[in-house]
C-alpha cells in the first residue's frame, strides 16, 4: 500500500511538472503574438528574423549541451531521423509559417493553425500505428471546438489573395504535426538537449539560403525595446519552448503536446484584455472553459495509463 501511494503521489508530481511546462510554452507564444507586430516588417523581415532565431537558439543548445556529458550519436541508425526533425521541425515549419503570414491575413493563419493538434493524431494514429483513445479524441474535439468558437466573429477573408498563404500555413502544421511525432523516437535514444542541438544546428543551414538576402536588407537602427523583444524570442519563444515540448513529449507523447496550441489564442486573448486592446465577452469565457476542458481530457488517457503501470 505505501509503494501504492508513493507511486500515485510521483505520478501526479510528474503530470503536474509536464503541465506547467506546457502552459509555459503555451504562455510565451501568446505573449509572441504582440511582440512580432513591433518587428516586423518594420526592422526585419519574415525570413531574416529566421536566421536570427534559429541561429541564436543553435548556440544556446549548442553551450548548455556542454555543461552535461558528450552524448554520441549512431548516425548510421537515427541520422536520417535527426535530418527529418530538422527539416519538419525546424527549417519547413518556420519557413512556410512565415511566408504564409505574408501572404494571408493573421486570423487566417491563427484558424488554420487549429490544425495541428488533428493532424498529429491522425499522424500518430494511421502512420505511426499507435493506439487512439475515445479519451484523446474527445478533448482534441473539445478544444478544437473552443478554439473555433474563440475566433467566431473575427474578420475570415479566405479567397484566391490568400490561398497561397493559406495553403503555406496548412502545410507549416502537416510539418510540425510530423516533428510532434518523429521527435519522440529520436527522445528515446537521447537526451533532449542532444536532440534539439542538432536538429537547430542542422536546420540552420537549410535556413541560410533563404533568410541570408533579407537579413542583410533589415532595418538594424532599433531601439532597446526591439532588441529585448528580439531576444525574448531567441531565446523564451525558441530556446526554451522547443525544450519544454521536447521534454513534455519524452514524458507523456506528442497528442497531449499538440492539444496545449489550443491554448495559445486564449492567452494571447487574455494577454490583450490586460493590454486593454480587446474586451472579455461571455463568448470568449465559454470558449476558454471548452479549451481548458479539452486539454485536460486529452490528459487524463496518461493518468490512467500510470496508475495501471
Amino acid at each position: 500500500m505505501h509503494h501504492l501511494c508513493t507511486f500515485f503521489f510521483c505520478s501526479l508530481i510528474q503530470n503536474i511538472k509536464v503541465h506547467i511546462a506546457l502552459f509555459t510554452v503555451a504562455l510565451i507564444y501568446g505573449i509572441t503574438f504582440s511582440l512580432v507586430k513591433d518587428i516586423m516588417p518594420f526592422y526585419l523581415q519574415g525570413f531574416g528574423f529566421i536566421v536570427l532565431r534559429v541561429g541564436g537558439a543553435a548556440i544556446l543548445f549548442l553551450g548548455t549541451s556542454l555543461t552535461r556529458p558528450r552524448e554520441s550519436i549512431n548516425w548510421k541508425a537515427h541520422g536520417g531521423l535527426i535530418l527529418s526533425c530538422s527539416v519538419f521541425g525546424v527549417a519547413a515549419n518556420m519557413l512556410m509559417f512565415f511566408k504564409g503570414l505574408e501572404i494571408t491575413t493573421p486570423i487566417n493563419g491563427a484558424v488554420l493553425m487549429l490544425a495541428t493538434p488533428i493532424f498529429v493524431l491522425i499522424l500518430n494514429t494511421f502512420i505511426f500505428k499507435q493506439q487512439l483513445t475515445f479519451l484523446q479524441l474527445l478533448g482534441i474535439l473539445t478544444a478544437c471546438a473552443g478554439a473555433i468558437l474563440l475566433m467566431i466573429g473575427r474578420n475570415f477573408t479566405f479567397s484566391t489573395t490568400t490561398m497561397p498563404g493559406d495553403i503555406l500555413i496548412i502545410l507549416n502544421a502537416i510539418s510540425y504535426a510530423i516533428y510532434l511525432v518523429l521527435v519522440k523516437k529520436l527522445l528515446t535514444h537521447y537526451h533532449t538537449l542532444t536532440v534539439s542541438k542538432f536538429t537547430f544546428l542542422i536546420g540552420f543551414v537549410f535556413i541560410l539560403p533563404f533568410g541570408i538576402p533579407e537579413l542583410i536588407h533589415s532595418n538594424f537602427n532599433m531601439p532597446t525595446y526591439i532588441i529585448v523583444e528580439i531576444l525574448f524570442i531567441i531565446v523564451c519563444t525558441t530556446f526554451v519552448t522547443y525544450l519544454l515540448n521536447a521534454w513534455a513529449i519524452n514524458k507523456v507523447g506528442p497528442t497531449l503536446v499538440g492539444a496545449y496550441i489550443y491554448l495559445q489564442p486564449v492567452l494571447a486573448a487574455i494577454i490583450a484584455i490586460i493590454l486593454q486592446k480587446d474586451i472579455l465577452t461571455l463568448q470568449k469565457v465559454i470558449a476558454t472553459l471548452l479549451i481548458f476542458a479539452g486539454v485536460y481530457i486529452t490528459s487524463l488517457k496518461y493518468k490512467w495509463y500510470k496508475l495501471k503501470a
